[in-house]
Parts: C-alpha cells; sequence; structure tokens
C-alpha cells in the first residue's frame, strides 16, 4: 500500500511534449569548447562525458542522458533539466540556480557544494544523493524522502531525514511517529518509545485523543519488547507485514503515517 502510494506520488509528474532533438553543431561545441550557453541538446547521450567548469547556462537539456557525467563546477543556471538523468553524476559545486527540474533523475549523484533555489528538488528524484543541503529542502520534501527510504528498507537513512525533518518542524506529529518506526525496524527501542510517545502528546495537544491512546498503547507494548528486538538487526520486514505479536500492533502505524505529504 505505501509503495504504491509513493508510486503514484512520483507519477504525478506532469508529461512535456516532446522536444526536438540534439543539434549535432550545439554537441560538438560543448564536447569541444566546453561553452555552450542555450545549446539545444535534447535527448543527447553524454553518459560519463567530462563538462566539469562547462558552461551550459539556459541549455535545453530535457531527457538528456547524462549518467555518471562529471559535472563538477558546471554552470547550469536556467538550464532545462526536465527528465533528464543525472543519475550518478557529480555536480559538485554547480550552479543549478533557476534550472527546471522536474522530473530529473539526480539518485545516487554527488551535489556536495552545488547553489540551489529553495523547493527546487521538490519535483526531482534525488534519493540517496549525496551532499544535499537539509537547508534548501522544504519539510515536506525531507519527511517524504524518509517515507520513501523506510520503504525500501533504508531504516538508518530514513532515521536521519526524519530527523531533519523534525528540525524544521518540531511540532509535526507524524514525523515523530515515522521516526519511531523506523528506530524500532533497527532495534533501538527506547529511542523509539521516546518519539512515540512525544508525537502522542502532541496528537493530545491538538485535540486528537483517539490517535494519541492508539500511540500509548503501541508505545506500551514496545517497552515490554523480548529481548531478541533490542539488537541491531530491528524487527525487519515484519513491521510492514505484521506477521505477529508486537509486528501486528506496529504495523497499521506504519501503513497510517509511512505515506507521502501533500506539497
Amino acid at each position: 500500500m505505501v509503495a504504491m502510494a509513493l508510486a503514484m506520488s512520483a507519477a504525478a509528474v506532469s508529461v512535456q511534449p516532446p522536444a526536438r532533438a540534439a543539434n549535432d553543431g550545439d554537441l560538438m561545441k560543448l564536447l569541444g569548447q566546453r561553452r555552450c550557453p542555450g545549446c539545444r541538446l535534447q535527448d543527447a547521450d553524454l553518459v560519463h562525458a567530462d563538462l566539469r567548469d562547462a558552461d551550459l547556462s539556459g541549455a535545453r537539456l530535457q531527457r538528456a542522458n547524462l549518467g555518471q557525467a562529471r559535472l563538477d563546477g558546471a554552470i547550469l543556471s536556467g538550464a532545462d533539466l526536465s527528465f533528464t538523468s543525472l543519475q550518478g553524476a557529480s555536480l559538485r559545486g554547480a550552479d543549478l540556480r533557476g534550472a527546471r527540474l522536474e522530473g530529473t533523475d539526480l539518485r545516487h549523484s554527488d551535489l556536495s557544494g552545488a547553489q540551489l533555489d529553495p523547493g527546487a528538488l521538490s519535483r526531482s528524484h534525488w534519493e540517496q544523493a549525496r551532499g544535499v543541503n537539509p537547508s534548501q529542502l522544504s519539510y515536506p520534501e525531507l519527511h517524504n524522502a524518509g517515507v520513501e527510504a523506510s520503504v525500501a528498507g533504508r531504516q538508518p537513512e530514513a532515521e536521519r531525514l526524519f530527523g531533519e525533518a523534525i528540525r524544521q518542524q518540531p511540532d509535526a506529529p507524524v514525523s515523530w511517529v515515522a521516526r519511531g518506526i523506523a528506530r524500532s525496524e533497527q532495534g533501538k527501542i527506547e529511542l523509539a518509545v521516546a518519539d512515540l510517545d512525544y508525537a502522542a502528546s502532541l496528537y493530545e495537544q491538538g485535540g486528537d485523543v483517539t490517535t494519541a491512546q492508539e500511540l500509548r498503547q503501541v508505545s506500551g507494548q514496545l517497552q515490554k519488547a523480548p529481548g531478541q528486538n533490542r539488537g541491531g538487526n530491528g524487527m525487519g520486514g515484519q513491521l510492514l507485514n505484521g506477521a505477529m505479536g508486537l509486528a501486528s500492533s506496529l504495523a497499521p502505524l506504519a501503513v497510517k503515517f509511512l505515506v507521502p505529504l501533500a506539497l
């Protein structure tokens, strides 16, 4: 259910009309001079290209393949990178201000020191990208990235992202619950209990007594969890599968709270 919700969220990105293919002259100019502002490079194949410090300001790079490319220090301000693959690319110190990143694949890329507009990554795919500055991301972006990491089983990453979301909005109980679930998956029972109890207090303050009681009930069950659930391995897939016992109690929380927030 959660994975389906994430897939539907990703599919919500609007589809762009077909654009003209890359201009051969522009492509040769870029590769020869590394300076091609406003170039027409739609659908270009630039996998592993060395474009360090290249000037691609205002370039049209829709659907281009720049996977594993080296773009450190490149000027991509105002470029159209819609649905472009930059998976695994190095963009250290690149200027991406004003760039269009709708549907852009930035997974596993290195964005250390990259200049980005606030909220620029909200319509892109930046899972497991390195160097992403949390201050450049909104609360929903951080929370949703945590949800995706948690559903994919990357619980330490999910815990970190939910923590960053909490720093931005400490009064948002849903992120406290989500972090508690991620921590329980790793066997961090005491920390998980603390998160769930605090979330319960926030819900209670907001008048949602039913959810507060539900969280406290599960928190109490967590505290009584057998010793084997307190190791570093956590409860693994039992949490979402709701196999038995404590996992059955936690599963409804996962389904209820591990869903993307509206951006």
